[in-house]
């Protein structure tokens, strides 16, 4: 039987716009972020600040040398916040209602803002910071690691207290679900903003009746 689902955030939680964070932070006049920021896993000081090497206050300093002037943490946030065209409120209804009966988790690669804004009452309508949902979250710029290291996941199945064989993964990154898929991790890979409740019902059913 499925016990545990474990949820990435952008892409599976997330509806992502990539363009409109490289225009905000165009704006700003950060050089090359072109080059740093991807939907899957970053480079430069975005990766640096998303593994944990740097702290928010370091990354900050790092963006406004690079910018030639002072940004504020709301600037990078709002800029960074271009990334979510939606935080789709439907999908934590659906896993309110129709998840409840497993144990969730999220494994992210992302970022002090984010998770800033995850914890905040501006998350969701209901004011419900994104920890209400579930079991723990593994962020990477909180445990070091990013996917697809498979670290990151040897850390989940331990901490989490998981049996990969009673585990779905939801991410939209190819080289993610594959990683989990080494650890015997069941997966599903949706597309960016998908409504991916009807293929989970379907997948749930299928591998819970392999498994009675």
């Amino acid at each position: 039987m499925i016990r545990n689902i474990v949820l990435d955030l952008g892409g599976v939680l997330f509806t992502l716009d990539r363009e409109e964070a490289l225009r905000r932070f165009d704006a700003l006049g950060v050089p090359d972020v072109e080059k740093m920021l991807d939907p899957y896993l970053q480079s430069g000081y975005f990766l640096q600040v998303e593994d944990g090497r740097m702290t928010e206050p370091e990354f900050r300093a790092a963006l406004s040398a690079s910018a030639g002037r002072e940004l504020t943490y709301d600037e990078i946030a709002h800029a960074y916040f271009g990334f979510l065209r939606s935080v789709d409120t439907y999908k934590f209804d659906f896993i309110d209602e129709e998840l409840k009966d497993y144990r969730i988790f999220i494994l992210s690669n992302t970022n002090p803002y984010v998770m800033d804004f995850c914890e905040s009452d501006r998350f969701l309508p209901s004011g419900r910071p994104l920890s209400s949902f579930c079991v723990k979250k593994f962020a990477s710029c909180e445990m070091g690691l990013v996917k697809p290291d498979r670290r990151i996941f040897e850390r989940m199945i331990s901490e989490g207290e998981m049996k990969p064989e009673e585990t779905l993964f939801l991410d939209d990154g190819p080289a993610n679900v594959a990683m989990a898929a080494e650890f015997g991790i069941h997966t599903y890979c949706p597309k960016n903003g998908e409504d991916w409740r009807e293929p989970v019902r379907q997948l749930l059913r299928e591998l819970n009746a392999q498994q009675a």
